[in-house]
């Protein structure tokens, strides 16, 4: 990741600056006031990051209630200076019609954040991710991990835990009937019969 040289900006600006078509097809979060440009993620990411929204969007319409972000919507952290981060998936527990939805960066909390890691992330970085979001008051975080199949999960004030693709993923407290099974979470479409 590599910081772009500016003044400090506020989140509004971040958002302005960062849909100008010069930075087209690239990937940028604000952090303390910086610009940072991301990687572009790869082909893997995006696949696992779909799954994973297929099975929370079958989750939110099973219940009628809730929705999801995904391409990594902003979600604004921290003021003065600002920082804006964007996850890989945010579900959120309440229902909101699409016109009340922010046209730029969210600042209500998610119930649910997932991170899916690429082969560019660097543990240190990802975990100061997630403390900000759960700093920033998400009661639940979900890191993906691609490569050897498994979830960790993070609260508020407890240790981690890591759960393995033998094994299922509840939404805890945050969202007490969200249960998912690890493999699912990696399951290509496969033709039956």
């Amino acid at each position: 990741m590599a910081t772009v040289e500016t003044d400090l900006m506020t989140a509004e600006e971040f958002f302005d600056w960062a849909n100008r078509q010069e930075n087209e097809d690239k990937f940028f979060e604000l952090e303390c006031g910086e610009i940072v440009e991301m990687p572009n993620p790869s082909e893997l990411h995006g696949v696992v990051c779909f799954l994973i929204a297929r099975i929370l969007g079958n989750f939110l319409f099973q219940r009628g209630k809730g929705y999801l972000c995904c391409n990594d919507s902003g979600l604004l952290i921290a003021r003065d200076p600002d920082t804006v981060r964007g996850p890989d998936l945010m579900l959120f527990d309440e229902s909101r019609p699409l016109d009340a939805l922010s046209r730029k960066f969210t600042e209500r909390i998610p119930k649910l954040i997932i991170e899916v890691l690429s082969p560019s992330d660097q543990i240190t970085k990802v975990n100061l991710r997630i403390s900000q979001f759960l700093k920033r008051g998400v009661p639940l975080a979900w890191l993906v991990d691609p490569e050897v199949r498994s979830v960790t999960v993070y609260r508020p004030g407890k240790e981690h835990t890591v759960v393995d693709e033998t094994e299922e993923l509840t939404g805890e407290d945050a969202l007490p009937d969200l249960r998912v099974r690890v493999a699912d979470l990696f399951a290509m479409p496969e033709k039956k019969g």
